[in-house]
Order: C-alpha cells, then sequence, then structure tokens
C-alpha cells in the first residue's frame, strides 16, 4: 500500500504584523477543527534574517565596531520574530511545526525553503505598498510569485477603519 506523503506549506514571517496576521490567517483556514492536527500539511516557518553588511552602509573607521552591535539587534529580532511564531502556534494548537532562521535576502531565502522543503504552498503576507514604494524596497510576494517553484499565496490583511 502506498502511504501518503504529507505536503509542506513554507510560512514566511518578518517583524511586522502583516506576517504575523497571515500566520494566524493561514492556521484559522488550513488547521482549524475538524482538520486541526489533521491537516494534510507539514509547516516550515522561515524568517529571513538580514546580514550585518546590508543593513549598514557605511564603511570606514568605526565599521568594525558598528556591525556587531547590528548583527547583535538582528539576531534579537529575529528570536523575537520566531518567539512569536512559536506563541501563534501554540495557540492555534498546530504542532507538526519546523522554525528555521535563514541569513540572506527574503525573497532568495523563501524560494530556497520551498526547493529545500519541496513545498506545494509558500504563503507570504502582503504590506500593502502602493506602486512606487513596492518598486523602490522590491516586493517579497511580487518576487516569489514569479520565482518559487510552487503555489503561493499571498494573504493581505484587511484595511483597518
Amino acid at each position: 500500500m502506498a502511504t501518503v506523503e504529507e505536503q509542506v506549506m513554507v510560512v514566511g514571517i518578518d517583524d511586522s504584523q502583516h506576517s504575523t496576521y497571515a500566520l494566524e490567517w493561514t492556521f484559522d483556514h488550513f488547521f482549524t477543527p475538524p482538520l486541526g492536527s489533521n491537516s494534510p500539511f507539514k509547516v516550515v516557518v522561515v524568517h529571513a534574517k538580514p546580514s550585518a553588511t546590508s543593513v549598514v552602509s557605511l564603511a570606514g573607521p568605526g565599521i568594525a565596531e558598528v556591525l556587531p552591535i547590528v548583527e547583535s539587534d538582528l539576531k534579537k529580532t529575529a528570536v523575537r520574530v520566531i518567539g512569536k511564531a512559536k506563541e501563534i502556534c501554540i495557540s492555534k494548537s498546530v504542532s507538526d511545526v519546523i522554525f528555521e532562521v535563514v541569513e540572506g535576502d527574503p525573497r532568495n531565502v523563501l524560494c530556497e525553503a520551498v526547493e529545500k522543503h519541496h513545498a506545494s504552498v509558500l504563503v507570504v503576507g502582503s504590506h500593502g505598498y502602493g506602486a512606487i514604494k513596492r518598486a523602490v524596497l522590491g516586493s517579497v510576494s511580487d518576487y516569489c510569485a514569479h520565482h518559487a517553484h510552487c503555489t503561493v499565496m499571498i494573504v493581505k490583511r484587511p484595511k483597518m477603519p
């Protein structure tokens, strides 16, 4: 008898309310009773941690003192982001979850996570940037929608009045 392989869902998170909402929305729609622990998906929560050198855009004297401080802050942020995701998992009774922090650009990190875990779905939140800001900053969700080798679900947070 052939066994049914569990599908993998990668959820990208960052330090924003948009990604927190996307994670909660995903659990509410794919893991609620009666599915609960019987959901067909194993979840991989991925946080892309920027490198200190990508955040600090200065060079010269003093950079050696600044980088360790920036790196420490980035690590603290990653711990906080993963901690928040773990709290959401507990509150939604979702237990089959892997948490990863990977250094790099979120666009590449998420697409690589899809490949690594053979994911069938990638979930990302939408920051709701306008066209100009999206063009300048680059949209992680746009990039993933065009480059990830799986279904990409972009979860938009409702606008609050």
